[in-house]
This record gives C-alpha cells, structure tokens and sequence, in this order.
C-alpha cells in the first residue's frame, strides 16, 4: 500500500500479462480443429475437446491452488510461479505429442495448472491498491482476461492454416516463457498476511525475541496446518451455498461466459461458411471483441472516477450493491447485442453487421466488495462455475447452431440472459438482505 503509483502499476502490468498468457491459451487452439479432423480422423464434435478440456481444467485448477494463496505460510507467489512453471512443462508437451488422445489430456493439464493465475489476480488486486482503485485495477484484469480468448485465434489462425498446428502451441510457449522470466525476477509477495509473517521471522531472528509474533501467527497459533488449508480450501463452496447473492452472480456470470465461447462455434459458421472469410481473417473479428472491451471498459472507469470515487470519499464504503448499479445496466443490453448478431448473420446481410453486437458486464467488481479478505476465494469459485459452463457450451453450441440456426440458436441464448436480467436487478434491490441471512457473512 505504500508502493509509489509507478511500482503498484508495473507488479500488476505483471499480473494481466500472466492472466492474458494463461487465458490466451484455451482459444489459440482453436483454429486448429479442422486439422485434427483431418490428420486424426475424428469428429468435429470430437475436434472442440482440446479447447474444451483446457476450459475445464482452468475451472478445477483455482480450486486446488488459488485458496492456498489466502494462508499466510504461502502466499501469492508459489501458487502462482509452481503452477504457471507447471503449466510451461505442458506446453512442450502439448507441442510434441503426436496422439490425439495425448493431446486432450495435455490440454486438461495445461488448463488445470493454469488456472489458479486466473483467480488469484483479483486478490492480489485487493493487496496492491485501496478501496478507491480497486475497480480500475479490477477492470484492466478482466479486460486482460476477455482480451486473451478473444485474440487467441488471431495469434495462431494465419500460422497455422499455413504451416502446422504444432504452431499455436510454439506460440503459447513463446508468450508463457518470456511472461515467467519476467515474474521470476520482478513479482514480489504481496499477500499482507504473509508478509508480515516473513517480517516477524526476520524480527525474531535478528533479536532473538520470540514473542514478536504477527497477527496471523497469533490467530492460528495451536492450529494444525491441515485445518487451516481445509479451512481455506473450502471457502469457495462455503461462501457460495452460505450466500445467495454470491450464488447468483456466479450462475449468471457462467451463463454469459458460455455464450462468449459459443462465439468460437458460430464464428465460423458466420464469417468462414456465410462470408467466405478464411481461418486467419476470422481471427481478425475476434478484435470487436477487444473494442467492446475497451469500450465497456472506457465508460466504467469513468464512471468510477466521475461518481464512485467522490461516493467513497463522501460517504465510506457503502454497500456493493450501490457498485452493481452500471451491471443493471449491463444485464439489459447484454441481450440486445446477441439478438443483434443472431439476426444479422445472413450472407445477404455485410459481416459487419453482426460483429456490431456488444457484450459487456462490470459484475465482477461485486465479488471483492462483499467479502474482500477472501477475493482469490470467491473468484475460485466463479472461475469454477464460468468454466464448467464454458466448457459445455463449446460442445452444445455446435448441434445448437447447426439445428435451430444461428438466429434461432442465438436467440435462445438471448432469451436466457434476458431472463436474468431480472435477477441482477433483484440483486441489485435486495442484496442487503439477502447477504444478512448469509451464514457465511456471519462467520466473516
């Protein structure tokens, strides 16, 4: 907290990049699956596994490893360096294996070690900055989150429809490798926790008095280490069944993180069969998501620094649920952009009609101003519950689209976030109360 602005800004650059590197993995893939159906000789169905196992995987992986990161003894960094170090190690694999089953399996590991990177980020949010910038650094991190899928494609599709599919994996390795290197000799601790229980060894050991001690010793002094990591390794469940509203904004952000990579499945049936555009050039329309981001991004950070900030000095912390109000918004225009682009994705119609569709959602900034001791928690858990989705959607949005359409198919995506509209406003009205009756919030 006491770092200038300039140190605070470069060790969470650090943080987005690892997150953007990770996440930027599950689609780079993915302009590879027309080749494993022709060198392996499967299905298309079948083909969608290499990105949906590394979904998968990135939503089992922070369960395990993001918790742990809460416990004073180990902190951020081992969780985040063991892990994305793991994760390398399945790169060079996943770029050597010559078996299409081998290949699944890699990719479930890569995912997996990947993965408690993509929660921890919003913790070590809460470390570096106060209340007042916590939005923005949130909002740079999703940005880097969103912005990794969506240029994925573009960072392999003319490689590897020109050379090997071998190539996206070089790729991941290439941007994964030099991000390690860069994190091995510039990321610092910043869990509090554990560094005043580094400080207070040092203090010990340069004294000799033993009664100087931290907070976190103090509190867990008699425990044993196995409660304490159950304990932690729990929480994501916890809070989530304890707490309605946590619940609800993980369900609804999982449906909206499945209709993010549908777009993997209906892309192709839009620009490559209607348009005739080829592999590479459709990874060039992944881009409109990276300009709605920046959009979305643009207006709440401006709002933030136009009407929150003066709020949160005017009045204190206030409720979350005063935050969520431009996720109200959100919620309503979310349908609106897929039933924009289910009805423009016509070969009569410019391709650029339906890339106008804009999806977009703050709600994230919710979860660590509910309960912000245990933030790499919480996103565990809405890591957890967004990837089990995502990773299905990527299997039923192929029969979807190919039965119903991609108006039809999208509409029904449409009508589903549509109706959730209603409980973000619900949450937004009621979230109070329904976080009085969390027996988790009583704990906390």
């Amino acid at each position: 907290m006491n770092w200038s602005t300039g140190r605070k800004t470069f060790v969470f650059f650090q943080i987005c990049l690892l997150t953007f590197a990770v996440y930027s993995g599950s689609a780079i893939i993915s302009p590879a699956q027309p080749t494993f159906v022709e060198i392996f000789g499967i299905s298309s169905q079948a083909s969608t596994l290499v990105m949906s196992m590394f979904v998968l995987g990135y939503g089992i992986g922070p369960l395990f490893f993001s918790p742990l990161s809460e416990v004073p003894r180990v902190g951020r960094n081992i969780p985040y360096m063991t892990s994305f170090f793991l994760f390398i190690l399945m790169t060079v694999a996943a770029s050597r294996v010559s078996n299409y089953p081998g290949l699944v399996v890699l990719r479930f590991l890569q995912g997996f070690l990947g993965g408690p990177v993509l929660a921890t980020g919003g913790a070590s949010a809460a470390d570096i900055f106060g209340f007042l910038k916590i939005p923005y650094a949130l909002t740079f991190w999703t940005c880097a989150a969103y912005g990794g899928p969506a240029l994925g494609p573009l960072l392999s599709g003319f490689s590897v429809t020109n050379s090997t599919w071998r190539w996206s994996m070089y790729e991941l390795l290439i941007l994964s490798g030099a991000t390690f290197v860069l994190l091995f000799f510039c990321l610092p601790e910043t869990n509090p926790e554990t560094i005043l229980l580094l400080r207070a060894r040092r203090l010990r050991m340069l004294t000799g008095n033993l009664k100087l001690r931290s907070q976190s010793e103090i509190k867990q002094e008699g425990i044993h280490i196995m409660h304490i990591l159950a304990r932690y390794l729990t929480t994501p469940f916890r809070v989530t069944i304890q707490d309605p509203s946590i619940a609800f904004i993980n369900v609804y952000t999982a449906l909206i993180y499945g209709i993010y990579y549908s777009f993997f499945e209906s892309f192709p049936l839009v620009y490559v069969n209607m348009h005739g555009f080829s592999m590479g050039m459709m990874g060039v329309v992944f881009l409109c998501l990276i300009i709605a981001c920046i959009i979305g991004a643009s207006a709440y950070l401006l709002l933030v620094w136009l009407v929150y900030e003066p709020y949160t000095m005017r009045v204190g912390i206030g409720m979350p649920e005063h935050r969520l109000l431009p996720g109200v918004f959100t919620a309503a225009l979310a349908p609106a952009g897929l039933f924009i682009f289910a009805w423009t994705s016509r070969p009569d119609i410019h391709w650029i009609a339906p890339t106008i569709g804009i999806l977009a959602s703050v709600i994230f900034i919710y979860l660590p101003t509910s309960y912000p001791r245990y933030a790499a928690s919480l996103f565990a858990a809405n890591t957890f519950f967004r990837s089990i989705l995502a990773s299905t959607a990527i299997h039923f949005s192929q029969p979807l689209f190919q039965h119903l359409g991609i108006g039809r198919g999208c509409s029904v995506l449409g009508g589903l976030t549509a109706g959730c509209f209603l409980g973000v406003v619900a949450l937004w009205r009621f979230g109070p109360s329904l976080r009085a009756r969390s027996r988790f919030a009583e704990s906390y």
